[in-house]
């Protein structure tokens, strides 16, 4: 689907700086002043989570807004005990969820404990809490459900490709595992990973291979 065919996700323009502290500053900070009227907070560690989960709703034809449900960028899962602790202190009567990496899954269970939420012993049990693990990553679960050759395509619409191949010649990188270049490839750039988390769903719901965590995730709220 075109790039510009849909409304950008809340508070995050494609055409202006992308990445880097302040952008993640500025993309929690909105997302607070929104969570003061909400009925529901989704907790991610970052902006192509929030990009990736806004997409989808919007794909689903749902209005998260009007919904009361905002989805909030941490700025990193040890962040998560504190924002568990802000957002939704037992009783407070907002529902909470997440998204985390498979690297992250202990950081994410061990702040729900501490916050009171629960005592989620495995994924299963986080996944009845609402929060959802991606394996390995965002990046990760998108290429596999869009497949290579497809995001090889999708880079080529958009005037990445040559750039895609002359990373793949680079030394460390000439004869590696297709998905790994093009994990690595989207990880090179902030700006790049945030227009493909966008781009790399819509394809996924073009597709009906959305990645179970996020249909999961979006499912619960």
């Amino acid at each position: 689907m075109d790039v510009t065919s849909r409304s950008e996700p809340t508070g995050i323009g494609l055409d202006g700086p992308l990445g880097g502290n302040a952008a993640s500053m500025q993309a929690t900070a909105g997302a607070l002043a929104r969570a003061e009227s909400a009925l529901a907070a989704v907790l991610v560690e970052g902006i192509s989570d929030q990009i990736a989960l806004e997409t989808l709703a919007t794909c689903r034809g749902r209005d998260l807004a009007a919904e009361r449900i905002v989805i909030v960028p941490i700025g990193g899962a040890h962040a998560i005990g504190r924002f568990l602790t802000r957002l939704g202190p037992p009783g407070s009567g907002m529902r909470l969820a997440g998204l985390c990496d498979l690297r992250e899954e202990e950081i994410f269970r061990r702040g729900l404990t501490e916050a009171g939420v629960g005592t989620p012993g495995t994924r299963a049990e986080m996944a009845q809490l609402g929060f959802q693990v991606c394996v390995d990553d965002l990046e990760d679960e998108l290429i596999r459900a869009v497949g290579s050759e497809a995001v090889e395509a999708l880079f080529d619409a958009q005037g990445d490709l040559r750039q895609f191949h002359g990373f793949q010649s680079q030394p460390a990188w000439r004869g590696r595992d297709p998905d790994a270049q093009l994990w690595r490839f989207l990880r090179s750039s902030s700006r790049r990973n945030l227009r493909y988390a966008r781009l790399l769903v819509e394809a996924a719901v073009a597709r009906d291979t959305v990645p179970r965590p996020l249909d999961a995730l979006l499912a619960s709220v």
